[in-house]
């Protein structure tokens, strides 16, 4: 509802332009304001919901940390956190400073290899399952939720990376984690634990991330 609903701004953080969106503190004070909740904490389970249900999207990055740090989907109460909703207009520019290049350029590459894996998250240690697209020169790796496969979570720069099969991954037995993993360690020595669905994949995978780490850029 445009004329009541939660108003669509234009806003700007991070050297970026957020059209169609808005914050996570103005999705809470709408919900209560207009009687959906009856406080703060009770909208933002309404919130979270809605988050999970794919009505809200994360657009910054601040909200798509929360997104991606907890056992389950966060809603953040907050002025930085950004979102929009999934059927608006919602479009991010950036001003034309060396990061915003950078993140063009990660897309550039050719698509190597595509699937799903589980990956560890890094402060909760939970796992979670993630779409994953492998580009060449540059050589990344980005990852999103598989049902936002277009709304990227992260990346990983994969030159001089290196990565191996591993039996054991610390906090994996607690979920039930068992068999089929590997490692990714960056040029800058950040570890991601990853599991593939079968022996054979886990090989495809590990080659193919050995090749592009080391002919891409």
């Amino acid at each position: 509802d445009q004329k009541n609903g939660v108003k669509e701004l234009k806003l700007e953080q991070d050297n970026r332009v957020f059209n169609h969106c808005f914050t996570g503190a103005t999705v809470v004070e709408w919900l209560v304001s207009n009687g959906q909740a009856r406080n703060r904490p009770e909208a933002l389970m309404l919130a979270t919901g809605l988050l999970n249900e794919g009505f809200l999207r994360p657009a910054g990055d601040l909200s798509k940390d929360g997104a991606e740090a907890g056992e389950q989907t966060t809603f953040l109460d907050q002025t930085k956190a950004l979102y929009y909703f999934a059927d608006s207009g919602f479009f991010c520019e950036g001003y034309s400073s060396d990061e915003d290049v950078l993140l063009k350029e990660e897309f550039r590459g050719n698509i190597i290899k595509q699937g799903c894996l589980l990956k560890q998250g890094h402060r909760r240690k939970n796992w979670k399952v993630r779409k994953f697209i492998l580009r060449d020169d540059p050589a990344y790796i980005h990852y999103s939720d598989p049902s936002k496969a277009d709304d990227p979570l992260g990346s990983i720069h994969l030159r001089g990376a290196v990565v191996t099969a591993v039996e054991y991954v610390p906090d994996a037995k607690k979920y039930d984690i068992d068999g089929n993993l590997f490692e990714i360690i960056t040029a800058d020595e950040t570890h991601y634990f990853l599991q593939a669905a079968t022996a054979e994949e886990r090989k495809e995978w590990i080659k193919a991330i050995q090749t592009v780490s080391k002919s891409g850029k």
